[in-house]
């Protein structure tokens, strides 16, 4: 949520999946750092369950992350590398064999949701020097034990992916009229498949759509934002952006322009 660069090397890539694991993966990733000093990083993440395989030092960690509800905060220091899976809206449900609400606001060890397999894969990972070699252990892994997604699952994917960028889906109503259902049966699914409720996901997606218009030189006014994002008033905005990113609309701004300065 910052566009000031820390000093030392970070380097980020993203590499979309095979054909045959694209309804199941949004992409793999890899974040690799050499850092001058330790800097802290932010982010809002979206609702998607993360496979994340991190070396620090001597240390090793193989984690699978559920959706959060708020915003991502971690220090990054010296030097390290994250290998991560990033999973479609729901896809993961065919793996976890159970409600998402589970994983919700948890990070738990690989082996308590992939099992044996899971803890081979990730090993197999870490010894692998090259990004294509990862992907390549992990695709191999997916594809053996992922099954094809039921229908149900697929449009609820499909709706929250709509969601990130539809303006006619600003309300829970909306969302369960485009899926065709009433709004318990859009609840349930959601817990059921997503693992947070449809109104929070409304409400991250206009968040970081307000996070990344008040990032740009010149932001629009709050009040305009907040009625273009669906908002009553210009107040109710400010409460919920600072609920979720940890400070009002007006410091995000201010210290969007102190990090844009230091460049």
């Amino acid at each position: 949520m910052r566009r000031g660069q820390p000093g030392g090397k970070n380097e980020h890539e993203r590499i979309l999946p095979s054909p045959a694991l694209a309804p199941f993966v949004a992409h793999f990733w890899s974040v690799r750092w050499a850092l001058e000093a330790p800097v802290v990083v932010e982010t809002l993440p979206h609702p998607s369950v993360h496979v994340v395989l991190e070396e620090h030092g001597r240390r090793r960690r193989a984690e699978v992350a559920g959706v959060g509800t708020g915003r991502f905060v971690r220090q990054l220091a010296g030097e390290g590398h994250v290998f991560g899976i990033k999973f479609r809206p729901g896809a993961f449900r065919v793996l976890l064999g159970a409600p998402m609400t589970n994983l919700t606001d948890r990070v738990v060890p690989i082996g308590e949701v992939l099992g044996r397999e899971g803890k081979r894969m990730a090993r197999a990972v870490f010894s692998a020097a090259e990004l294509e070699a990862k992907i390549a252990i992990a695709e191999s892994f997916l594809e053996r034990c992922l099954s094809p997604l039921p229908l149900e699952i697929e449009r609820v994917r499909d709706l929250v992916e709509r969601m990130a960028t539809d303006r006619s889906l600003l309300r829970v109503e909306q969302a369960a009229s485009a899926l065709d259902v009433d709004l318990r049966t859009l609840q349930r699914r959601f817990r059921q498949y997503v693992g947070v409720s449809p109104k929070s996901v409304i409400l991250r997606y206009r968040l970081h759509e307000a996070a990344e218009r008040l990032k740009a030189p010149k932001p629009p006014s709050l009040a305009v934002l907040a009625a273009e994002l669906g908002y009553a008033d210009q107040a109710h905005f400010a409460r919920e952006f600072k609920t979720v990113v940890g400070r009002t609309p007006r410091r995000f701004v201010a210290m969007e322009g102190d990090g844009a300065s230091k460049k």
